[in-house]
């Protein structure tokens, strides 16, 4: 069955989105459902090595101009080589974050701007932005403590950033709430994963009516 959508999942650093995608993945799969999970940065392997530079905890250097720029860069890839063709042919793609990461952390959270990371992003990708984007709302010291608890999870440069900025990107997220009702949704990711699960399958089986 073809789904021709562009699903995204956004929210602060252990929100158990890559979980969750997973699971709603396999569940789309066995409703017959032609569907193509990815994730960014990355998905593609030029994506992906843009993904270590952004990522390795040892960049503490990089100047936040660079990292929005870095993230553009891996995203117009990501999005002309996977997940444009898979939308052209008719497929549901989900992707673990998207522009809306940009915004919050770069645009809000590092103080660049949202307008101008926008406008970054629009060279990149053109104005293409999701059908319908599932905002994991989370407390960020939980997320963080979660990621502590989760020996086996990457620790990558973002984690180890002051709690003060988790909750500024926290405050960025909920800004683009406001600013893009009718595109995302928010689910209270501090629950059970299974109660998380069905409340991103709901709004899921709402959007392929």
């Amino acid at each position: 069955m073809n789904c021709n959508l562009f699903i995204t999942f956004e929210g602060p650093e252990g929100a158990g989105k890559t979980t969750v995608i997973q699971k709603i993945a396999e569940r789309l799969a066995l409703e017959n459902i032609d569907v193509l999970a990815t994730r960014e940065p990355g998905g593609i392997e030029i994506a992906e090595k843009i993904r270590t530079i952004i990522l390795n905890p040892a960049h503490t250097a990089m100047d936040e101009r660079t990292e929005a720029l870095l993230y553009a860069a891996a995203r117009s890839q990501h999005y002309f080589e996977k997940v444009r063709p898979a939308l052209d042919a008719g497929r549901l793609v989900i992707c673990d974050r998207f522009i809306d990461s940009s915004l919050a952390y770069q645009g809000y959270a590092r103080g660049i701007g949202v307008e101008e990371v926008l406008s970054i992003n629009e060279f990149a990708i053109g104005k293409k932005l999701p059908d319908m984007t599932i905002l994991f709302d989370l407390a960020p010291a939980v997320g963080l403590a979660r990621i502590h608890a989760h020996g086996e999870r990457e620790v990558n440069r973002l984690d180890i950033e002051s709690l003060a900025f988790h909750e500024k990107v926290r405050e960025g997220y909920l800004q683009l709430v406001e600013r893009y009702p009718e595109r995302i949704y928010v689910v209270n990711a501090d629950q059970n994963i299974e109660r998380v699960v069905e409340d991103v399958w709901s709004l899921l089986s709402e959007a392929m009516q």
